[in-house]
């Protein structure tokens, strides 16, 4: 088959979610993709796109993963592509230190994933649970491991290590590994094309900000530091997570309201960030709407949010050579022109200027330089992790000798 012929169906497993992407060959349009949403409650469906189409929605015949899936099949069968289906990518939040690229998914693999499940016990136990639902249903297709962790494997010591006593990392795996990496992966390389870098001599700051935010310095196209730490708790303010919190400040919180250790896991996770200070919503959509009707706390929450981030950019700088580019990507880097300006304006002390213009105008999908000055450059990239795990599922399948 040539490349446009094979097709990588890309997983993105949660616990009540089950979002899906249909490549063919390299191009970075799925022909189908969507999301199958409420599993486990009986509302539960499916929304889906085919290439070009309208999205359309479908109750699923069941609950569960193994129903989302089945349905998924079905309509790849009914566009007549399911035969073209030649591997399965699975995105992975955590590989520890086990993995420091994406692998053909083996027996001796799902298990080194399951011994990570203690660094991700709410992600990895959902992504084993795609991986085994679809190796089941596709078992005579090549399944593939793409790790958000193993980008920044590259880390050297001193940013990995946390000031603990050096039994928890010997013993227990206590460290930074940064989340976020197939999308720093895939922006970086697209920054160094659009920019026209040097690939062996450069330097990035990136920008991740969704719900999930985090922020990265690549070096030559490794990554050298990360916002994120040994969970994706860490860093940035986020949609509900608190990011940078000061431990004894932690402490105090439980003794104040008698705290248990999963008490204070929902407060950090889900009851902060932009949603905890504003007290109002996690969306950074309707926190600017609220801010520019005067909403107290929705200013506050933006406010911090810019802050932090911008204070992250220039900490992360400083483990650069230099620094050629700051780029913002995600949902919100790529939608906010109001987050992009109030950052980019806290960083003149490292020479960026923004084009106000061209600031305005990188939304919905419109990427390019944001920047008035020379260097630094100031981008607005558009990230796609879903194309970045089929590629790397294509590479690893093309060259092993068949499916594992």
């Amino acid at each position: 088959m040539s490349d446009t012929q094979n097709l990588v169906l890309v997983i993105n497993c949660g616990s009540s979610s089950l979002k899906f992407a249909v490549f063919a060959g390299s191009s970075q349009d799925p022909e189908l993709s969507g999301l199958a949403e409420c599993l486990g409650s009986p509302e539960a469906r499916l929304k889906y796109r085919i290439h070009d189409g309208e999205s359309q929605t479908v109750a699923l015949s069941g609950p569960g993963h193994d129903a989302a899936l089945a349905s998924i099949l079905g309509i790849l069968g009914e566009q007549g592509l399911l035969g073209r289906v030649t591997a399965v990518g699975h995105r992975i939040v955590h590989g520890g230190e086990r993995f420091c690229a994406s692998a053909v998914i083996t027996p001796e693999v799902l298990a080194d994933i399951e011994a990570c499940t203690p660094l991700a016990p709410l992600h990895n136990p959902a992504n084993l649970l795609g991986v085994r639902t679809a190796m089941e249903a596709l078992p005579d297709v090549a399944h593939v491991a793409v790790f958000d962790t193993s980008f920044h494997q590259t880390m050297p010591e001193t940013a990995f290590s946390y000031a603990v006593p050096e039994r928890f990392y010997r013993q227990h795996g206590v460290r930074r590994y940064g989340f976020h990496g197939t999308s720093h992966r895939f922006v970086a390389a697209q920054t160094v094309e659009m920019l026209d870098l040097n690939p062996d001599d450069h330097g990035i700051v990136i920008a991740h900000l969704g719900n999930g935010a985090s922020a990265s310095a690549i070096l030559n196209g490794r990554s050298v530091d990360t916002s994120m730490g040994m969970t994706p708790l860490e860093g940035l303010v986020m949609g509900t997570r608190c990011g940078d919190v000061d431990v004894g400040a932690v402490l105090h919180m439980a003794r104040c309201e008698g705290l248990d250790l999963d008490g204070i896991d929902r407060v950090l996770n889900r009851e902060s960030g932009l949603l905890g200070l504003s007290g109002l919503s996690n969306d950074c959509r309707t926190l600017e709407q609220a801010a520019a009707e005067g909403h107290a706390g929705a200013r506050l929450a933006l406010a911090v949010f810019v802050h932090r981030l911008a204070r992250s950019i220039g900490a992360l700088a400083t483990s650069l050579p230099r620094l050629d580019a700051v780029v913002f990507t995600g949902g919100i880097g790529e939608n906010s022109s109001l987050i992009r300006r109030d950052t980019v304006a806290r960083l003149g002390v490292f020479g960026l200027t923004l084009d106000v213009a061209a600031n305005d105008a990188a939304v919905r999908g419109r990427a390019g330089v944001i920047s008035a000055g020379n260097r630094p450059v100031v981008a607005v990239v558009a990230t796609n992790e879903e194309w970045m795990i089929a590629s790397d599922a294509l590479a690893l399948v093309q060259s092993s000798s068949g499916p594992a």
